[in-house]
This record gives structure tokens, C-alpha cells and sequence, in this order.
């Protein structure tokens, strides 16, 4: 279904008066150099610019082999789509008067060939060289990894921590230095809006899994010089094949829950005993498909203390213990002037 998924959002798209589309990886499921070659063919038809940068399953081997794509070939199918310089798999672009797209490579490889987050020394000290040259541009970056934690603990869980970057804190020191704002991720397949020392980390989910997710953001200056971004979230609500997609998508996650969830609660910080987690884990079959929903309001009151106030932190809680709606539709102050 995630051609036609793909198609039903194209659809849409067109009809609005949009600038860019930007799509931060995971275009393929295992790198398929075909697959690689159709959409790169899709997206040059379209009547906007689109630009990208690799997740994992695009570039999912260093080298090519009888399936997949290597690292250093993705940048050759997209040419198009940010890599007018395909010998680098990063860039910089102006995509229009005063606005600046960085595009990241967050996926490397380790000495045994095993791919990990991480952004190379060699293209931090590019994209500081980068950034000291911008002027009064807004700078825009996009990153397949998350930079910022979209979930509790993330970069050290031991679930969740490979969807961070491995060394988000050097990333994130370098935007913060640069008055970088805007960071737009994907990789965790949630819909989820994060902020940390004023840099915003802007995850969407994936077309292809539940909420079958997409955004359309809008960008404005008010009277006041202050800078805003409002977020408006779509989604796929029926596909030929699947006319009831997001009941069917979300009881098929349920469906498919009870192993991850019993792994969650035995797992640290919680360290359930596993008879205590298996007892638990049916009556939170929908936990995981509400987070990725977005703007979750999770809570077992049947559950003991502990475990009830750890899920709670999943759902959209500021520090202050309040609801905080802003992962599908919210306007963010990101700027003064």
C-alpha cells in the first residue's frame, strides 16, 4: 500500500501552494536500487522542489550489494533532490530568498560494517564552516536520526536510544551556537515535536505504518519581528485496498504489541518480573500506536503507582505535569526580532 499511500498525499500536496516538500529518509524499504530509480522518476514530476536525505533502510550496506544500494551511491539518484555535488552526502542549498536547507547524512558505518547514527567528525566541522558563512537566513536542517529525545530517557533506553544520534550533543551544540532552530527527523516513526536548548526537533511519522502521517508547515514573520511555524498534520485516511486504513493499521499494531510491551516493562528503568509484565502487557495493547498518534494522553489507573507514572511520561507532558498538544497542530513562537 505504499504506493498508493504515496500517491494519495501527492495528490493533496498539489493542490496546495507549497514551496518545497521535504522528506527526511526511509524512501525504500531495503535500498533497492529500483526502488531508488522510481521514486527519484515520481518526484521529478511533481511541481514543486523536493528534497532528501537518506534514513536507514536507503543506504542499509556501505558497499552494494545484490539488494541494496551503497552509502556513497544515494546521492547519485538524487541529484534532483539537494545533491547537485553527489560526491558528498550532505549539502547546503538555498531553496529560496532567505531560507537555507542543510541536508545531513546521520548514517554511518563502524569498522565491523554495522550501521549506526552518527554524524562523521568531517561533516560537523562542514556543517560548522557552513554556518558561520550564513547571514541573515533562516536555516533549516534535516537529519534522518533524532537529535532531540522524543521519548523518556531516549539516548541512553535501551529500545529507544538507537533512533538518537549517537552523538546528538555535539549536533545540537553546533545549531545552539548558530541560532539553528528547526530540525526535521524521522527514523522513529511517531508523530512528535520536542524541543531542547531552543532547537526544535520536528519527528514525523512514516506514510506506511499507523497514523500514516504527513505535515504542511507554514512559516511567518508578525508585525513584531517575531518568527512563528505553524504545524497542520494529515493523514492517509483510506488506500484502495484498505478504504478503513486507520482502524485497521492501528488494531494491526495493537495485534502485534504484546512482545515489544513485555520487553518495555521488564526491560530498565522499570524491571518488572516477567509475570508481572505479561499480566500487564494486554491492557496496553494501543500504548504504542496513541504515542505514535501523537499528543498522547496515557494512563492504566488499574496499574501499580510506579509503573502508571513511567507510561505517563510517554504521553504529551510538560515539566509542569500538563498537557502539551503540540506534536499535529500547533503554531510555535521560534524567533524575535
Amino acid at each position: 500500500m505504499s504506493i498508493p499511500a504515496l500517491e494519495s498525499v501527492l495528490e493533496h500536496l498539489m493542490q496546495l501552494n507549497l514551496d518545497f516538500l521535504l522528506i527526511p529518509g526511509d524512501l525504500t524499504q531495503h535500498g533497492e536500487p529500483q526502488n531508488h530509480e522510481w521514486l527519484q522518476k515520481r518526484l521529478s514530476q511533481l511541481p514543486f522542489p523536493v528534497y532528501v536525505v537518506p534514513g536507514n533502510h536507503d543506504v542499509p550496506v556501505l558497499k552494494a550489494n545484490q539488494q541494496s544500494i551503497g552509502c556513497a551511491d544515494f546521492p547519485y539518484y538524487y541529484q534532483k533532490f539537494g545533491y547537485e555535488q553527489p560526491e558528498q552526502i550532505y549539502y547546503s542549498q538555498s531553496i529560496l530568498p532567505g531560507v537555507r536547507l542543510i541536508g545531513l547524512n546521520s548514517n554511518s558505518f563502524d569498522q565491523d560494517e554495522q550501521q549506526v547514527g552518527r554524524i562523521d567528525r568531517q561533516q560537523l566541522q562542514w556543517l560548522e564552516a557552513e554556518l558561520q558563512q550564513v547571514q541573515d537566513e533562516l536555516v533549516l536542517v534535516m537529519v534522518h536520526h533524532n537529535v532531540v529525545e522524543h521519548l523518556p530517557n531516549q539516548s541512553r533506553h535501551p529500545m529507544a536510544h538507537r533512533y538518537m544520534l549517537e552523538n546528538a550533543g555535539e549536533l545540537l551544540a553546533i545549531l545552539k551556537r548558530y541560532k539553528v532552530k528547526l530540525v526535521f527527523t524521522g527514523h522513529l516513526h511517531v508523530q512528535d515535536v520536542a524541543c531542547s536548548q531552543g532547537v526544535y526537533d520536528i519527528t514525523t511519522g512514516s506514510l506506511v505504518s499507523y497514523p500514516h502521517p504527513y505535515r504542511v508547515l507554514e512559516y511567518y514573520r508578525d508585525d513584531f519581528h517575531r518568527e512563528w511555524l505553524q504545524i497542520v498534520s494529515h493523514r492517509v485516511e483510506s488506500v484502495p485496498d484498505f478504504p478503513n486504513l486507520q482502524h485497521l493499521s492501528r488494531k494491526w499494531m495493537g495485534d502485534r504489541s504484546y512482545p515489544f510491551l513485555v520487553k518495555l516493562l521488564t526491560l530498565p528503568p522499570l524491571n518488572l518480573p516477567l509475570t508481572q509484565a505479561q499480566e500487564l502487557a494486554p491492557g496496553m495493547r494501543d500504548f504504542w500506536a496513541t504515542v505514535a498518534d501523537g499528543d498522547a494522553v496515557l494512563d492504566y489507573p488499574d496499574f501499580p503507582v510506579h509503573v502508571r507514572s513511567y507510561i505517563q511520561q510517554y504521553g504529551a507532558i510538560a515539566h509542569d505535569s500538563s498537557a502539551t498538544l503540540i506534536d499535529n497542530h500547533s503554531t510555535l513562537l521560534i524567533g524575535h526580532g
